[in-house]
């Protein structure tokens, strides 16, 4: 692997696609500096206080809003969260002009997530506080695939030349693009699967395998990352019903069994649909690495926190 950079040039986090691998590794060393603060007793280190980070969520979140602001606290910065419904937007007030009235108070980082893909990359160029990318529609959500290749590589010891199936609905989901380019970029192996009505037209262009056999898809590889159907993007009648669909994609442990290696990882992002995607006895077995995702997240979210506000800080000097 390429040795870690000295320094990071970007005010903001906006996606995987437009990061170098050695962009991609320098937030995984970080991240593995910070993630032993966690496990101490007193939980907080001063690295960003006198900072104030704002969340700013358009969708619902557990995991993603939770963790940031964990990221944040344990860097001792000041945070504020705001959601749509409590925003000057539901009064019919622009994106921008909400962003820009937050900007006037003078915060640093603005954690966003938005409905619309590449909103992000619309408002940052516009705004001096540093924009981190909680999710941007079916677009990307570069902190989930930073942290499933962090948890890739601390279980596995590497990325470069493992092989690593995607399984589920890839079509709206952001965490699969985000996954696709970050494993590419470190030499992963990428197949995705899933219905065929849930698999984006021209995805083989992104460098991935692509199979509708979910047997095919679990031979020979060393990670699966399985995606909840995300049933609230999605048309009616992508396929037949919840039952077949579990039947035919779900991950159970006899199908692990039958077809996987002894030593595979099973990752999900969240929130579970047990019994759809993946059975109760595989998201809490020993195959299982689910939990350690969660953990994983606050030292990426601590990384990504520190790396855009020392980029910011420099920019702001120039």
């Amino acid at each position: 692997m390429t040795e870690k950079m000295t320094d990071w040039k970007r005010k903001d986090l906006l996606g995987i696609e437009e990061l170098s691998a050695e962009e991609i590794e320098l937030i995984l060393q970080t991240a593995d500096s910070f993630k032993e603060i966690s496990s101490r007793p007193v939980k907080k280190v001063p690295t960003l206080r006198g900072k104030t980070i704002v969340l700013f969520f358009f969708e619902p979140s557990t995991r993603t809003r939770s963790s940031f602001e964990l990221a944040a606290k344990r860097l001792s910065a000041d945070t504020l969260s705001i959601t749509k419904s409590s925003s000057s937007i539901q009064k019919g007030e622009t994106l921008k002009d909400t962003i820009k009235n937050i900007e006037a108070m003078q915060v640093d980082v603005i954690i966003l997530r938005h409905s619309s893909s590449g909103a992000h990359h619309i408002l940052a160029p516009q705004v001096t506080p540093s924009i981190i990318n909680a999710g941007d529609g079916c677009h990307e959500h570069p902190t989930q695939a930073l942290l499933d290749m962090f948890t890739i590589k601390e279980k596995k010891g590497k990325i470069k030349g493992l092989k690593v199936t995607i399984l589920g609905d890839i079509a709206h989901s952001r965490v699969a693009r985000s996954n696709i380019w970050g494993l590419k970029k470190m030499g992963a192996e990428v197949t995705i699967c899933g219905p065929k009505t849930l698999l984006p037209r021209d995805i083989d262009k992104m460098g991935v395998k692509v199979t509708t056999c979910l047997a095919e898809a679990l031979k020979g590889a060393d990670v699966v990352n399985i995606l909840r159907i995300q049933k609230e993007r999605q048309q009616v009648g992508l396929f037949p019903s919840l039952r077949e669909y579990a039947s035919e994609f779900g991950v159970s442990r006899e199908k692990l069994d039958k077809y996987a290696k002894k030593d595979i990882l099973i990752m999900h992002p969240g929130p579970i649909n047990r019994g759809i995607e993946i059975t109760p006895d595989v998201a809490d077995g020993k195959y299982s690495v689910i939990l350690d995702q969660v953990t994983n997240g606050i030292a990426i979210r601590m990384a990504v926190l520190y790396l855009v506000s020392q980029a910011g800080i420099s920019e702001q000097q120039e």
